[in-house]
């Protein structure tokens, strides 16, 4: 089966253009969605095949030629006589004989995705939470008896054993700590500079993995300030940030010239679990790594699914959830050599 074939499996509409913007490609779901054949849209100008718009108009060729990174932005695809609301995506290609790829769901497609994850999200983590305070009295006892144990011994052949369950005990209660601690505090909101996070995970990322991977800072001087917990957004971003860079780091030579990429931008008419956000912030950490394995596509984000041996599986799912509790969401696209991981954070809602 042919590349081209594989696409015709989405649900989703997907066109490929050339360095002019126009249709060398349409899938079997973007044939439905314009009402037109492939042989109809052989050719066309896809700009066309959206209402006027007046943010999208003037930027379209420059995201095909990739100035903006991926464009997204909601936008009216034209249906015969009717313009179907729907959220775009416009991905510049290198190394492939088509330019951009363009991506469309319709928005009734894009909400229902975001808000099926937030609800698997919220019943899973309140089962964890459930769970870890259930854990975390009879770890209180065996930690005690533990203790007990290494006093009456008293540095005899046993203290080594006590305290291996000491120890463990102690890991085991940071980590159901990690589970509950999102939960127990509101929010504490300052007016800040998105790039101020960014620069710190830069730092902190830097100095871990110095020499395994090339850092590179993609920022937007016109994103404003933005109202939230500094302090959980770091967290988020670093969260992902460091997920990035362990995965450039274990891949080793198998990656050439490994890189890490922080971007800021300004994003236009987002869709989001809630509704949708008239501007939002996007920050994106882009790596050129194996990418995110297929199966775990669907549940990267569930607490304790990890595709790393190491991993407690609970990094993207906080990284979620600090970004949810600002109203935003964290999307993400992943292949072999890019993955892309986006916190969407909303300045104006619709």
């Amino acid at each position: 089966m042919s590349n081209l074939e594989n696409y015709d499996l989405l649900a989703s509409a997907i066109v490929l253009l050339d360095g002019q913007g126009k249709v060398v490609y349409a899938n079997s779901a973007a044939q439905e969605l314009f009402g037109l054949s492939q042989r109809q849209l052989l050719g066309v100008g896809a700009e066309s095949l959206f209402g006027a718009d007046a943010m999208l108009e003037p930027r379209f060729l420059d995201a095909v030629h990739g100035k903006y990174g991926v464009l997204r932005q909601n936008a009216a695809a034209r249906h015969l006589n009717t313009d179907i609301p729907v959220s775009l995506a416009i991905v510049p290609l290198e190394g492939q004989p088509w330019s951009a790829l363009l991506e469309i769901r319709t928005l009734d497609q894009h909400l229902d995705r975001a808000q099926q994850l937030d609800k698997e999200l919220t019943v899973q983590r309140e089962s964890l939470r459930n769970l870890a305070h259930e854990i975390k009295n009879p770890l209180g006892g065996i930690r005690g008896a533990a203790q007990l144990l290494e006093a009456e011994q008293q540095a005899g052949p046993l203290c080594e054993y006590t305290g291996v369950i000491i120890a463990e005990a102690d890991r085991l209660t940071a980590l159901i700590d990690r589970l509950i601690a999102p939960q127990k505090q509101a929010l504490s909101k300052s007016l800040f500079n998105i790039h101020e996070i960014c620069e710190r995970v830069y730092t902190l990322l830097r100095a871990e993995f110095a020499g395994q991977l090339e850092l590179v800072r993609d920022y937007d001087a016109s994103v404003p300030e933005l109202q939230g917990d500094a302090a959980r957004l770091l967290q988020a971003l670093l969260n992902i940030g460091r997920n990035a860079a362990q995965a450039l780091a274990e891949a080793g030579a198998a990656t050439v010239a490994p890189k890490l990429v922080l971007r800021t931008r300004i994003g236009r008419q987002m869709a989001l679990a809630t509704g949708s956000a008239r501007m939002a912030v996007v920050v994106s950490v882009i790596d050129n790594g194996p990418g995110v394995p297929q199966e775990l596509h669907d549940k990267i984000f569930h607490p304790l699914v990890t595709g790393r041996a190491n991993g407690t599986g609970l990094g993207l799912s906080l990284a979620q959830e600090f970004v949810q509790q600002h109203g935003g969401v964290i999307e993400f696209e992943s292949r072999a050599g890019f993955t892309e991981f986006r916190l969407i954070l909303p300045l104006e809602l619709a």
